[in-house]
């Protein structure tokens, strides 16, 4: 009987093709993120300030959409051309300000009248940056890498080699990243790369040249210094609590004001007008959502001074949880509603929640974290 027909045994290892993040990932994410806003934001600001140019004559009207395709096009390119690490710097930058302009022009595409103007867009764009937001949470979530992680890592890392810019940190981590594979891993194959790598870094110890910090890391280190001499407890405590009292001020009285509004005839009257002029509501249902929104807003007001009472009290751990949730409640759910009824004017209100939500995991990281809270009660016990 012949054996041509018999399946052909292999001991080659199956193939391993699922997806490794790259280890710069969250800065080329939070370059595309703040790229991204820039480009609406300074967009919109553009076109307000010049009255909504015309770029061409006649029927010719070459729209900013175009120029976003553009944008896009190239920092697609890009990392399909060039493999160096800067090259996915400027990748992304573009990537962000392509998207924006592209994004900006949304109403265009959803109303057959091709309305620039249509008031759904403001939100459309929000929740599309909001998408990317959750994006780079993700991609910088911190997680144990696999060996085979680690090594990708390390091929990324190592270009720094062949460009011979090479610092002392960067020597010294890679070294680290090596020798954790050599001892570690279960795959000889994997062990005798490593071990190749780590011989041939050895060598090249002598190339090591001084770091030169990238423009992120420049912010990191002036905001790090500034945070060490300046933001000390009771200053970020206040900077807080101050923050805090600002939002609950700012949503209690406006919405309250707006609430008395809807409430007086004559004042109903002039704010339904306004609102029907700027195409903002179309029939009752449209006065529910103004309505729900003075509601959602005002309560996350009340919640933002219940915070600040709790924090007074000098409960701080439960203060800055409630203080999290309403500005996360706010930021995700509330300002939806608020871009259509307030536009991009609401812009400069969800950076300022934004930057306190920011502050305040940083306040919960430095001083309210479980392993400090452990060391002080340590340091307590041993004086």
């Amino acid at each position: 009987m012949s054996d041509t027909n018999l399946p052909v045994q292999s001991n080659s290892p199956m193939k391993d093709r699922s997806a490794v993040q790259r280890r710069r990932a969250p800065t080329y994410v939070l370059i595309t993120l703040l790229s991204f806003a820039f480009s609406v934001t300074a967009t919109r600001i553009f076109l307000n300030l010049t009255g909504f140019p015309k770029i061409g004559s006649g029927n010719l009207h070459i729209a900013h959409v175009l120029w976003g395709g553009l944008f896009l096009f190239i920092a697609s390119l890009i990392p399909l051309i060039l493999v160096n690490h800067w090259a996915l710097e400027i990748s992304s930058c573009l990537a962000g300000i392509g998207v924006g302009l592209f994004i900006d022009e949304v109403g265009k595409f959803i109303t057959s009248t091709n309305d620039y103007f249509f008031p759904s867009a403001a939100p459309i764009i929000y929740a599309f940056f909001l998408l990317t937001v959750l994006v780079f949470i993700q991609v910088n979530h911190q997680r144990k890498p696999t060996p085979r992680e680690t090594m990708y890592a390390i091929l990324e890392d190592f270009a720094e080699v062949l460009d011979r810019d090479l610092s002392q940190n960067e020597y010294e981590q890679l070294s680290a990243r090596l020798n954790k594979i050599i001892a570690d891993s279960k795959d000889e194959q994997l062990v005798v790369l490593a071990q190749s790598l780590s011989d041939y870094l050895e060598k090249q110890k002598s190339q090591v040249v001084p770091h030169q910090h990238s423009p992120l890391e420049k912010i990191q280190i002036a905001w790090d210094k500034f945070e060490s001499g300046w933001l000390t407890r009771q200053h970020m405590r206040l900077v807080i609590l101050i923050g805090l009292v600002l939002w609950a001020a700012w949503a209690i009285t406006s919405q309250t004001i707006m609430y008395l509004a809807t409430h007086n005839s004559q004042q109903l009257a002039a704010l339904i007008q306004q609102f029907t002029q700027n195409r903002l509501i179309r029939n009752a249902s449209g006065m529910n959502w103004f309505e729900a929104q003075i509601l959602l807003e005002g309560s996350m007001g009340i919640l933002a001074l219940a915070a600040v009472i709790i924090f007074l009290f000098k409960k701080e751990k439960q203060a800055t949880t409630i203080a999290t949730i309403d500005l996360l409640l706010t930021l995700i759910i509330v300002n939806l509603v608020t871009f259509y009824f307030d536009q991009f004017s609401t812009i400069a209100f969800a950076v300022y929640q934004f930057a306190l939500l920011m502050l305040i995991f940083r306040y919960r990281r430095r001083f309210l974290s479980q392993h400090i809270v452990k060391r002080h009660t340590t340091t307590k016990k041993t004086g």
